[in-house]
């Protein structure tokens, strides 16, 4: 099933997929959880890593029809118990001896505040990586090619890219609306365009894996 996904994902473009309410056809999406098997995989590099933000107040939702990236009271914000998910990933990574080269997050203040908790100063914000749920078709189409170029394009033996982003972008790429916050997807690269869905790992999964 994930294969079907991926190959129905790259040959036919992009599909706006709900974040809870997929259109009728739309291929149902298969999560498969990580092992420590995949956690050995890692170790050795050449993966995405694709982490949505920490937990969040959603007594405070993003300004609609626009936020101002440069005001995060416009914008849903990180709880205590986002940044502490978000420090206890990155916290897990290293303990998992997982290398990380790249790390690109979303202009969004919750990514940013998901990265820098999580891996420190050390990442670079992609304004192509934003939050898509409030965005038009034609507005998705250059994020949803960056997020694309991103989880195919080959990683470097030894290291993983990571990206810090949103649940509705990989809704819309994939069909998969990744839950909950600071849940890690792991992404195989195959270049030009194609990748490949590993598993992933819950937040709540780490203290196992690690076991």
């Amino acid at each position: 099933m994930k294969k079907i996904i991926a190959m129905l994902v790259l040959c036919c473009g992009a599909f706006s997929v709900g974040a809870q309410n997929p259109p009728p056809g739309t291929p149902t999406f298969q999560e498969t959880l990580a092992t420590r098997a995949t956690l050995a995989s890692l170790r050795q590099g050449g993966y995405v890593l694709y982490m949505r933000h920490g937990n969040t107040d959603n007594s405070r939702p993003d300004r609609v029809p626009q936020v101002d990236l440069n005001d995060c009271s416009t914008q849903r914000p990180l709880n205590e118990e986002g940044r502490r998910v978000s420090a206890e990933v990155g916290r897990a990574i290293r303990q998992a001896r997982i290398p990380v080269g790249d790390i690109l997050a979303s202009p969004m203040c919750r990514a940013k505040e998901s990265a820098q908790a999580a891996f420190g100063k050390d990442f670079q914000v992609n304004n192509n990586l934003m939050y898509t749920a409030n965005l038009t078709t034609e507005q998705k189409k250059p994020i949803l090619a960056t997020t694309r170029k991103l989880l195919s394009e080959p990683v470097p033996a030894g290291t993983n890219r990571v990206i810090v982003a949103h649940a509705p972008n990989m809704a819309d790429l994939i069909g998969f609306f990744v839950k909950p916050e600071g849940t890690v997807v792991v992404i195989r690269p195959r270049g030009n365009g194609e990748f490949e869905y590993v598993a992933s790992i819950h937040p709540q999964m780490w203290p196992e894996l690690l076991r």
